[in-house]
């Protein structure tokens, strides 16, 4: 690639960061750092949900450099999308949305840190399919970065070559950078703003792995005395090795699968008590908010 092109090149990112950059805000976490948020839209901001705690006081600092107090809307551990609406925001604009990426695509991500602009490029480094989150969230793609952004761009934008929005950026296991697509953020957006939290399954019983010849599953090893488990007739020490016939095999298995697709849902569950396979039918209960 010619100077000249790296040179330009080099400008079209700054640019489109540019560009982006009114629409960003950041905010001091609990943990002690900073992190971004943006905004979304009829002056809703989102950021990571890892990044606030209940009850906390927020305050945005706006990319003009204005700090404004903002509510705590809601929150969804699931796709690690938290709500935020600021007192006042003004002027601060909607990205576009993003086409389909694909791997190799241009990755722009964004941020700001109290007041300073954050840019980083790379690139879009896998996409696959839906897929579930560890919390049982229903997650559209599976998009994973090759972008070396710090702790200060969680929560911010990822943009396209066209500056449009991919998604949110978040960090997985392992610090591995990947993006919360703007479908599923939308989806958990509507229910925040309508609801203030994202309802998740919940059986009401506490549970350890087993993995030994004879089973492997999840052993109850408590039960909340209003809980769905136990009024269903699950017991101490029941193994539970299958979910409507598909194996479970473990406790992060099971959660998983209690998403907030699965409250009010019917299951089968696969028991081993005593040595002996019975099956349980249960009706999954919505989590008490904590």
């Amino acid at each position: 690639m010619s100077d000249f092109n790296l040179n330009a090149f080099s400008q079209a990112v700054a640019d489109l960061a540019g560009k982006a950059a009114p629409a960003m805000a950041s905010f001091a976490t609990h943990h002690h750092r900073t992190a971004s948020a943006f905004h979304w839209s009829d002056g809703y901001f989102v950021t990571a949900e890892e990044a606030v705690e209940a009850g906390e006081e927020i305050e945005l600092m706006l990319a003009s450099g204005v700090t404004v107090k903002a509510e705590l809307v809601g929150r969804d551990p699931s796709t690690g999308v938290a709500l935020l609406k600021p007192a006042d925001a003004a002027g601060a604009p909607v990205l576009a949305r993003a086409d389909a990426v694909r791997p190799g695509n241009i990755a722009i991500a964004i941020g700001n840190s109290q007041g300073s602009a954050l840019a980083v490029s790379g690139s879009v480094g896998e996409v696959g399919p839906a897929w579930r989150s560890m919390r049982g969230g229903t997650i559209d793609r599976r998009i994973h970065l090759a972008v070396g952004a710090g702790g200060r761009f969680e929560g911010g934008p990822v943009l396209d070559a066209k500056g449009a929005l991919i998604g949110m950026l978040l960090f997985g296991p392992r610090g591995r950078a990947l993006v919360m697509p703007y479908e599923t953020i939308e989806r958990a957006v509507a229910t925040l703003r309508e609801k203030g939290h994202v309802a998740r399954g919940y059986l009401g019983a506490g549970l350890h792995p087993v993995r030994d010849r004879d089973a492997h599953g999840a052993m109850v090893m408590s039960l909340d005395d209003a809980g769905p488990a136990k009024a269903a007739g699950l017991s101490l020490g029941d193994i539970i090795v299958a979910w409507n016939g598909e194996a479970v095999h473990g406790p992060r298995d099971l959660i998983r699968r209690l998403g907030p697709d699965s409250a009010g849902a019917s299951v089968t569950l696969g028991v081993v008590r005593g040595g002996e396979q019975r099956d349980v039918t249960l009706t999954i209960g919505e989590k008490p908010l904590s």
